[in-house]
């Protein structure tokens, strides 16, 4: 079966799975999930990736000959100053307009600072970026964003790296209901592929996650296996997931049904 294209931030894209690059054991490795997993997206924190043994030409350039589309972000920013000045930074060095906005508000559970993150996303559209912002899945935190000119909101399903997944799923569905017309991906707290499948399954474009493939055991094997469930979660929604309900129903009709009696 062939999958269908979607569109975001203005390009036509076939996975709907974004894979961040942090964390993998090696760059042959990370390369070779990036395509078993089959995304077209992988996020890069430049902050990040600047102070590790990895930083320079090699890291980037094997990025680019992927042919996958850079979503740089603002990973450890806690301020507004901290983010437009990464931002604008990354913006330079991939040569691209797109940018995940992280300003984080907690240091334990990582939240991202809702003000904060509104006045940057703010900023940074007015500067002419697209901007995806880390967020949670508060509604009225999501409103402003959109205000803000935001066309893509990224709530978490759960902490960074946690694994613990969807933890406020009613949350997550009724964001997806009153925003029917955005694109909405999960980031965050994914640690199995069940855990995408469910974001998909509720209608969410697309799912971005790190950990759960960089520490698995298998990490080329992982991602295959998040691509595929990624996959079924959309196949599944769009087929129409039948509704929950309190009472059992029988699956095959008691009518007309044979009944052998002993005496």
């Amino acid at each position: 079966m062939t999958r269908q294209t979607w569109e975001i931030g203005g390009k036509t894209l076939h996975s709907r799975l974004f894979l961040g690059t942090a964390r993998y054991p090696s760059l042959e490795t990370l390369r070779q999930a990036i395509e078993s997993s089959g995304a077209e997206v992988v996020t890069v924190s430049l902050r990040r990736e600047s102070s590790t043994e990895r930083a320079g030409e090699r890291f980037w350039s094997a990025l680019k000959t992927l042919g996958v589309h850079i979503l740089p972000n603002t990973a450890g920013c806690k301020t507004v100053k901290e983010a437009l000045t990464t931002a604008e930074m990354a913006r330079e060095i991939f040569e691209t307009s797109w940018i995940k906005l992280e300003v984080i508000g907690d240091d334990y559970t990582l939240q991202p600072h809702p003000f904060l993150l509104v006045e940057a996303a703010e900023e940074l559209n007015q500067r002419g970026f697209e901007v995806f912002p880390y967020t949670t899945e508060d509604i009225v935190v999501a409103e402003r964003l959109l205000q803000a000119g935001c066309k893509v909101l990224m709530p978490w399903g759960a902490p960074i790296g946690s694994g613990q997944g969807l933890n406020n799923p009613f949350a997550l569905k009724t964001l997806r209901a009153r925003y029917p017309n955005t694109r909405l991906i999960v980031d965050a707290g994914i640690g199995k592929p069940s855990h995408a499948t469910q974001a998909l399954e509720m209608g969410y474009d697309a799912v971005l996650l790190n950990t759960a493939v960089a520490r698995a055991i298998d990490p080329v094997v992982m991602a295959r296996a998040f691509a595929l469930a990624i996959e079924a979660g959309r196949l599944a929604y769009l087929a129409g997931p039948m509704p929950t309900q309190e009472t059992a129903t029988p699956s095959t009709p008691v009518t007309g049904t044979p009944f052998w009696h002993h005496s």
